[in-house]
């Protein structure tokens, strides 16, 4: 287990040796004594929390506290307004991308309308078996395994998103955030409302929302790694630093030189080694789509 330090709080950070056998998967473990009350930054995935610790970890909400294993949309923490804490907390934290998601919850992230909802009510008592086994278990790689034997299951029995929504999504991932997104629908051959109707419905957030989160995610960790702020803005598609400092504001609710140092950036690249390197999944190309 690798040791990220934070303050004077050193926290456990454990990645799977292999990528998960399911595309749109990506995992860390987590081991960390004090939370602390941190931002939680936005980010452009579906969000599974599987805690199995003696500790709990909780999300300080608009709407209230959530508590244990939790899924949240994509965008989780825009504004500023979800905070995480907790004593002693041991999890696995899943990113899934919004094209699975809907596969792997049973419901659309759509239907989360931007809230953090409890495992448990998504997932009934399956909630309470995973978390029992990921505790019996003595090993970061067997709990790794286990959780990809249960997506893997989850997703194979659920129902897949239209292939030009998954296109589409892919596309602005690709293109960070930068694609044309009034010309993704003439790609695929639907029409403007349909894509950003099937979008909206399939992955929880129209496609310029989508693009917007990607453009951040993006700019934002070119941020944590020591990029001037006016570098970052030219290289990634804002107008000037006064607009990449207002769409930070508008989805941290902290300034640019703020977002470089929040924990929950900093870690990743030792949490999510692979963020940002390896091709896309599902890998649409327009002639299947027209074939």
């Amino acid at each position: 287990m690798q040791t990220f330090a934070h303050g004077a709080a050193a926290w456990g950070v454990e990645c799977p040796r292999r990528p998960s056998p399911v595309d749109g998967v990506t995992m860390a473990g987590f081991r960390v004594p004090d939370l602390d009350a941190l931002r939680i930054v936005p980010h452009p995935a579906v969000t599974l929390l599987l805690d199995f610790g003696d500790g709990t970890p909780v999300l300080d909400c608009a709407t209230g506290q959530q508590r244990g294993s939790l899924v949240a949309g994509p965008g989780l923490g825009t504004g500023g307004a979800v905070r995480a804490r907790g004593v002693d907390v041991e999890c696995v934290q899943v990113r899934l991308s919004p094209v699975i998601a809907r596969a792997v919850l049973g419901v659309s992230p759509a239907d989360l309308d931007g809230a953090v909802v409890p495992l448990d009510d998504l997932w009934g008592r399956e909630a309470s078996r995973i978390r029992e086994r990921l505790a019996d278990v003595s090993s970061w790689q067997e709990r790794f395994a286990l959780t990809d034997l249960l997506l893997a299951r989850r997703y194979e029995a659920g129902p897949p998103v239209d292939a030009e929504v998954a296109w589409a999504w892919h596309r602005i991932v690709a293109g960070h955030g930068l694609t044309r997104i009034d010309g993704l629908a003439d790609e695929v051959g639907w029409s403007r409302k349909r894509l950003w109707s099937r979008f909206r419905s399939q992955l929880g957030l129209p496609p310029k929302r989508a693009a917007k989160l990607v453009r951040f995610d993006h700019a934002a960790h070119r941020l944590v790694a020591g990029e001037g702020a006016a570098h970052v803005a030219a290289d990634t598609g804002y107008a000037d630093q006064s607009h990449l400092h207002r769409d930070v504001r508008a989805l941290t609710g902290a300034t640019p030189a703020t977002v470089a140092g929040e924990p929950f950036l900093a870690v990743d690249d030792m949490a999510w080694p692979t963020r940002g390197k390896a091709a896309p999944p599902h890998s649409y190309h327009l002639s299947y789509l027209h074939t």
